[in-house]
């Protein structure tokens, strides 16, 4: 994510200058058209349909000695309950040699609020011997006990941002090899993450420039595949290019179902290559890779929170096994992505301690809308639990069928709207009737056991 300027390409370039031809007549593809909403949404929950465990990692975020968290933030990062750090976030980690200094400080920070890290060597301009180096610090001196490491960030732009210096494609595939068998001599137990591609294609009618980027992760995961433990990949929806107006409500709702293809795509791409059912995960995501703030979907809005509240339960929902926002902290240039600024907390924030109360068994659930999704699991207090997400600006009406319940009270609701900052509120609502929800909102419903 560093240096997404380095990243608007030749290849997006080549994309401003196509919707520069045609006026910024930007038209999504069919595949993330927003449906007309119906005036009353259909969802239905089964309780007695476990779908397993929702993996704890899905709650994770981007960390790093670049765009550390001021001190006094540190019980708000804590109460939110991130459960991983991925360091040192985006491509700092292949343009600078991470310290032991640096390391001692992540293992500070991260037990401060209770995460676990997980963290990435260099590929570009690195070496096995470097690598394993920090293999041994980290798990053999110090015995920090770190699990999973990666290697490079989004290797398949290198030779596109290094033109002059970089290994061709193939050429970091070895090299990534390479680094991988030399920290797995030093410390066999740990686990590789990766490779982190950038932009994973939307849709099945995706641009060519994006479908050579899956084909680069099939080669990688051919070549090594072996050696991986979670699949990993990027992606941004926004902006389409460098100097592309901003994003519109519209736009940036149209874009949430895109991963109820992408996750069950990259599964099919892993099972091919591999010839396994890997786990899979997407350790950077937002809405946008530009920094711009002020807009109604800008990174920094309430409704990229009501967005992000949407595309994490289709995540959870696709039993995603690794998900990182991007940002955990982020202020000045740094732009808003961040979930915590200088001195406060930004809208997206909330979404972790609304699904910290989820709970950990997904249940079977369903949404005849576009507009509202559910997410349904059952929590070690034996508690039901129903978060929906209002991604419409208006006020919609609900109704919810439970299996076996034929009359319902929640024990405790609550709510992140323009109004309620993941607050606890009353209500006398029967979930087994017409239930109604804010425009632009998340709620959850705890039904006692």
């Amino acid at each position: 994510m560093i240096g997404r300027t380095v990243k608007g390409s030749l290849l997006r370039l080549s994309l401003l200058l196509l919707v520069i031809a045609v006026g910024f007549g930007v038209a999504l593809p069919v595949e993330r058209a927003s449906a007309q909403a119906g005036s009353t949404a259909a969802l239905t929950v089964d309780p007695g349909t476990s779908r397993g465990t929702i993996s704890r990692y899905v709650y994770g975020v981007n960390y790093g000695p670049w765009a550390l968290v001021p001190p006094d933030l540190w019980p708000l990062a804590k109460e939110a309950q991130i459960s991983y750090l991925r360091f040192p976030a985006g491509n700092w980690g292949d343009r600078n040699d991470i310290q032991t200094t640096q390391i001692d400080l992540l293992m500070l920070f991260a037990k401060q609020i209770g995460a676990e890290p997980t963290i990435t060597v260099r590929l570009y301009n690195g070496t096995p011997e470097k690598a394993a180096e920090l293999v041994r610090y980290t798990n053999i001196e110090k015995k920090y006990g770190v699990t999973y490491w990666s290697i490079g960030n989004e290797p398949n732009l290198l030779p596109e941002e290094f033109p002059n210096d970089s290994p061709s494609l193939p050429e970091l595939i070895t090299n990534w090899r390479s680094i991988a068998e030399a920290m797995l001599a030093v410390d066999p137990t740990i686990k590789f993450v990766g490779p982190d591609i950038s932009q994973y294609p939307y849709s099945a009618d995706a641009p060519a420039y994006l479908t050579k980027i899956r084909d680069f992760l099939s080669d990688f995961l051919k070549a090594n595949g072996d050696l991986i433990s979670i699949v990993t990949i990027h992606r941004y929806p926004f902006p389409l290019s460098i100097n592309a107006p901003a994003t519109t409500i519209e736009q940036l709702k149209s874009t949430a179902a895109e991963w109820d293809y992408i996750i069950p795509n990259l599964r099919e791409v892993v099972k091919e290559a591999t010839g396994r059912d890997l786990p899979v995960g997407v350790t950077e995501i937002n809405s946008h890779w530009n920094k711009p703030m002020g807009g109604p979907a800008s990174v920094e809005s309430h409704y990229n929170a009501i967005w992000w509240a949407d595309v994490l339960g289709r995540l959870i929902r696709q039993k995603t096994d690794m998900v990182a926002f991007w940002l955990l902290g982020s202020y000045g240039e740094l732009g808003g992505h961040g979930l915590l600024a200088k001195y406060e907390a930004r809208p997206t924030y909330y979404v972790y301690p609304m699904y910290k109360m989820l709970g950990e068994e997904l249940l079977t659930s369903s949404t005849d809308s576009q507009d509202v999704s559910i997410t349904a699991a059952k929590r070690a207090d034996g508690a039901l639990t129903l978060m929906l997400v209002n991604l419409s600006t208006e006020e919609r009406q609900v109704t919810l069928s439970i299996s076996g319940m034929d009359a319902v009270k929640a024990a405790e609701t609550w709510r992140f709207d323009p109004e309620h900052n993941a607050e606890q509120v009353a209500t006398d609502e029967s979930l087994a009737g017409t239930v109604t929800l804010p425009g632009q909102s998340m709620t959850l419903y705890v039904i006692a056991p």
